[in-house]
């Protein structure tokens, strides 16, 4: 056996699938997936004549999907990868056709099980194959991820102008097709799931310890909340700047690109910082920030001032998932674990934001309905600074093989 560059065993690097590109691909699919709701959900609201908590709905049946395909990933994480990008291609295709908010949301709910077998598959993946640096490894992954979520702002103000939201959305399934072939093609011939391994450690979830109940119970509650915060950011803030701000939808879309953009820049940021500061550090600054900068954005009543909240929220919000991802596999929890934790994520995108729905349609303020991302925010916050849950893990990168 001999070492790649990051310390991880393998057997034959040209014979493992998915390979490392692929991955990057999946992620960036799973991240455009993600995030479209948010650009278009106007759009949708005129069409389907939606209030608030009717838009909020759609976020729920589209983050309760992915729930359920995070929590269902099997051990053998290629054939659910597999699994989830022909749901997505299937999901996707069938909201571009729907013709009514209740099959939209069947259709949602399809696509996001497949992205929630995607999310999970690929960071499970990525989690085992490389053990040092983890959380700069991880983050570097995700840059893919938040990378398609930022062009899922810019495709939408650039194209909607020019193309029915209909064959966008046929073309979007599309590309999870190619990839579910480029996978086919690189399975055929390829080494086993799990071939790549840490030098010296278990190969299987029957020979890992996995997690304790009390930091199972941490790291799912941090996922739950995390996952509802970046959603009600992410899915309202269109709507929000519509609003509040530049009165115009265009406009209003490129407030969600400069979110995305600048996550995506800060998930790379985060990635070279993780290699000298400790991933629980970078997590409360982190934290801290947001709290800071979504009391600033709900108080905001220009598009200026809004759209610089956007990009400080998207800089705080970038290092929590990686650090905190990579937190998690250094306690080796097992894969039926780590498939949980990182589904629970969705059961929060789709929990808070709906309930943000029914709060802005109850105060008749989109405003007042920030209180739940800020709550959520400062929730994270006092959990992080908890240590007592905690006890496994420690600050120091070269301590836990990160």
């Amino acid at each position: 056996m001999r070492l790649d560059a990051a310390g991880v065993g393998l057997r034959e690097r040209t014979k493992v699938a998915p390979s490392l590109g692929l991955m990057h691909y999946a992620l960036l699919l799973a991240g455009l997936g993600t995030a479209l709701l948010g650009p278009i959900l106007p759009l949708l609201a005129t069409q389907w004549k939606l209030n608030d908590a009717q838009s909020g709905v759609l976020m729920l049946a589209k983050f309760c999907g992915a729930f359920v395909g995070g929590v269902s990933v099997s051990r053998n994480l290629r054939r659910s990868l597999l699994v989830g990008l022909t749901a997505g291609a299937t999901g996707f295709w069938c909201f571009a056709v729907a013709p009514s908010m209740a099959v939209g949301c069947g259709s949602l709910f399809v696509a996001g099980f497949g992205i929630g077998q995607v999310i999970t598959a690929t960071n499970i993946l990525a989690g085992r194959r490389f053990t040092v640096h983890r959380g700069s490894a991880l983050s570097l992954l995700n840059f893919s991820f938040s990378l398609g979520a930022m062009l899922s702002a810019l495709l939408a103000a650039w194209l909607l102008p020019h193309f029915t939201l209909r064959h966008l959305l046929e073309w979007f399934a599309g590309t999870f097709v190619l990839a579910a072939g480029a996978l086919l093609a690189e399975t055929r011939g390829a080494a086993e799931e799990l071939e790549w391994t840490a030098p010296g450690t278990a190969t299987s979830d029957k020979t890992q310890s996995g997690l304790g109940a009390q930091i199972y119970l941490y790291f799912a509650g941090l996922l739950f909340l995390y996952g509802g915060l970046e959603t009600c950011l992410s899915g309202w803030l269109t709507t929000f700047a519509l609003r509040y701000g530049s009165r115009t939808l265009v406009i209003s879309e490129y407030t969600t690109l400069l979110l995305w953009m600048s996550l995506t820049v800060g998930r790379a940021l985060a990635s070279a910082i993780m290699l000298r500061v400790g991933e629980r550090t970078v997590q409360r600054w982190g934290l801290a920030l947001t709290a800071i900068f979504t009391a600033g954005l709900a108080l905001s009543h220009s598009a200026l001032l809004i759209a610089a909240c956007s990009v400080l929220l998207g800089l705080s919000l970038a290092p929590f998932f990686p650090s905190t991802w990579a937190l998690l596999m250094a306690n080796s929890p097992t894969a039926r674990q780590a498939g949980i934790v990182l589904a629970v994520s969705g059961l929060g995108a789709a929990a808070l934001p709906w309930l943000m729905g029914i709060v802005s349609t109850g105060t008749g303020s989109l405003q007042v309905a920030l209180a739940l991302p800020l709550l959520t925010a400062l929730a994270l916050l006092t959990m992080s600074m908890s240590s007592s849950s905690t006890k496994r893990m420690t600050d120091f990168p070269e301590q836990h093989g990160v």
